[in-house]
């Protein structure tokens, strides 16, 4: 792929101001669920009755400082986003880039809606939902800013699609896959406002594998009371044993995954991508720890979130640049004479 075919290069930074915007407000939302505090601010699309961005600062109190500055932080990222989809639809030369930019929009605006309805219809399920497109924007957000990228454009285009194996790659997009799943437990889990349904770590109520028995959750319950907790569930407790369950493959998986790629003729910015990603897994397992040692503080299960998101982000990079290797769509076959070049 030419240089000429990328957008100007301010669509790029443009893109990564984005998604540096985005990560901040999954770290606001997570302040949000992390301190209960996600109906400090009773009504929407106003603030208390207010026009959202004339609230008052000298009533940012409480709650309603990090609900309210979620708000308008969201109102931002949204601002940006348009801004990233008009230039993309003005200057962007790939018709599928300009689709994934409209598509980004469309994800915000739906984003900012069920933000609403979940203040609105007091639904924990919207909050659900709205945590794990959360995180499906702040991947697209990601590709938009790799495939504008001169690496993308130029680099990619003088490494060999050999050095890729298919089978990591495919390894890679799994692991993703499941991390994203891990994610949206996750957010199961906090929108249950339940308090941590598994109070111990690494065992499980003294055990291995926690009873999931109804007498057994009852007695849990019954201890849980004593100690002033909430009560949980079967089903909670299941969520919760198949969240750090999944915690440990995953991170056995990324090591794996970050051996097979010390291969020699593994491209260096792979490697380099694969132990950033394995950095950040082995740091997430330590916050998810860290969360429950700490009867889930604010600021730990907030980091917890932040890092899970840029673990899913930098397996969806690592993916899509196998992809970009491997296809390779603009190179000229030598041997036929023929050039493959993405349908703009």
């Amino acid at each position: 792929m030419a240089a000429r075919s990328l957008p100007p290069r301010w669509i790029h930074f443009w893109a990564l101001l984005t998604l540096l915007a985005t990560l901040g407000l999954l770290g606001m939302g997570g302040l949000v669920t992390s301190h209960g505090v996600g109906l400090a601010v009773p009504d929407w699309p106003n603030t208390f009755g207010y026009n959202m961005f004339l609230f008052p600062i000298s009533k940012w109190v409480g709650g309603i400082f990090y609900e309210h500055l979620h708000r308008l932080w969201a109102s931002g990222v949204g601002m940006l986003t348009i801004v990233l989809a008009v230039g993309l639809a003005w200057q962007e030369p790939r018709a599928w880039m300009r689709r994934l930019g409209w598509t980004a929009l469309v994800l915000v605006i739906v984003q900012g809606v069920l933000g609403g309805l979940r203040v609105t219809l007091l639904k924990n399920e919207i909050g659900i939902v709205h945590a794990c497109l959360a995180q499906a924007f702040f991947v697209l957000i990601g590709f938009l800013a790799l495939a504008t990228s001169r690496w993308w454009a130029e680099t990619a285009e003088t490494i060999s699609p050999r050095s890729v194996s298919v089978k990591w790659r495919w390894l890679v997009i799994v692991i993703t896959a499941v991390v994203y799943l891990q994610l949206a437990l996750g957010a199961r889990m906090r929108h249950a406002h339940l308090g941590l349904s598994i109070p111990d770590y690494p065992l499980a109520y003294g055990q291995v594998i926690p009873p999931f028995d109804a007498a057994s959750v009852e007695r849990i319950n019954e201890a849980r009371h004593q100690q002033g907790m909430l009560s949980t569930t079967t089903e909670q407790i299941a969520v919760q044993f198949t969240h750090r369950t999944l915690a440990i493959a995953i991170l056995l998986a990324i090591m794996v995954c970050a051996d097979q790629a010390r291969r020699p003729q593994t491209p260096l910015v792979l490697r380099r991508m694969v132990m950033f990603w394995a950095g950040l897994v082995a740091l997430q397992f330590v916050l998810g720890a860290a969360t429950v040692w700490s009867n889930k503080a604010a600021d730990v299960a907030t980091a917890h979130v932040v890092v899970g998101a840029l673990t899913l982000l930098a397996g969806a990079m690592l993916g899509a640049m196998t992809w970009r290797i491997q296809s390779n769509p603009d190179r000229v076959d030598d041997n036929r004479g023929i050039s493959n070049t993405m349908v703009a």
